[in-house]
């Protein structure tokens, strides 16, 4: 994913839910004593149940003083984010779209691997981008929710499954990242009107969205309290990213001036 890449944020829940070997022991092999009693108290006490693997939503939003495409180009460098992803110790585009109307390829499919305390997974996601707009990472049964209309650079292989990975801790994890140009509200209109200082073109909202499902319900039962936290971490590291790739204005703003020096 250009994740956040997407690919990331499967890292970073991984690394949340994936249990120590000796605590995943307790559910293996159980002895017929232990099946027995587990029987027994099953029935008394028939509330305490294992949570299904129903689907997660996430969401974290960012209002950002630099330009649109340059928060963009941020997100769709998928090579640069083991440089500042948290835990992301490898990541590689894998293959690229057809040239779209500029003449520009983008990421299609990617790896990304995590890793922390000797442990390491690679996540392989399928990636759309809407140049300048939106950028969609999938893996596991995840499927497109961009417009087809604006990923005709993509047309060749749209209808082709995701790729498949070795990873076994997700049915599916979708990441979509929305970038929204403060410029465009109606609300905002009149910053368009001063001929210096057009703060609404120097602002963008980023919106992060990631939606998944565990494949083990013990995961979903871990993910429970850590999981909400995930988006706002992974959204705050491309927030400290572009403040070093871009610099930052004193007054958390930008100028006319400023805008030209981040485009």
């Amino acid at each position: 994913m250009p994740l956040i890449f997407p690919l990331s944020i499967a890292g970073r829940i991984s690394l949340y839910f994936t249990m120590p070997s000796k605590l995943l022991s307790c559910f293996r092999r159980p002895s017929r004593y232990h099946l027995e009693s587990f029987k027994q108290t099953s029935i008394r006490r028939s509330f305490i149940t294992l949570p299904g693997t129903e689907a997660q939503t996430l969401k974290a939003t960012r209002i950002l003083p630099y330009k649109p495409s340059s928060i963009y180009s941020l997100i769709a460098d998928i090579d640069a984010y083991s440089s500042f992803v948290p835990y992301c110790v490898d990541s590689k585009v894998t293959r690229w779209s057809a040239p779209d109307d500029n003449g520009k390829c983008w990421p299609s499919e990617a790896d990304l691997k995590v890793g922390w305390g000797g442990y390491e997974e690679t996540f392989t996601s399928r990636l759309f981008c809407v140049p300048t707009a939106a950028v969609e990472a999938l893996s596991g049964e995840a499927t497109p929710t961009l417009p087809i209309s604006k990923l005709s650079h993509y047309s060749a292989t749209f209808g082709l499954p995701n790729p498949r990975t070795s990873n076994t801790i997700f049915k599916s994890l979708s990441t979509r990242w929305n970038v929204v140009p403060l410029g465009s509200r109606p609300s905002l209109a009149e910053h368009q009107t001063n001929p210096m200082i057009k703060l609404a073109d120097c602002l963008t909202e980023v919106h992060l969205t990631i939606e998944f499902q565990f494949a083990n319900p013990i995961y979903a039962a871990l993910s429970k309290a850590a999981a909400p936290r995930v988006a706002g971490i992974m959204i705050e590291a491309f927030e400290i990213q572009a403040r070093k790739r871009f610099g930052s204005s004193s007054s958390g703003g930008n100028t006319a001036s400023d805008c030209a020096h981040h485009s």
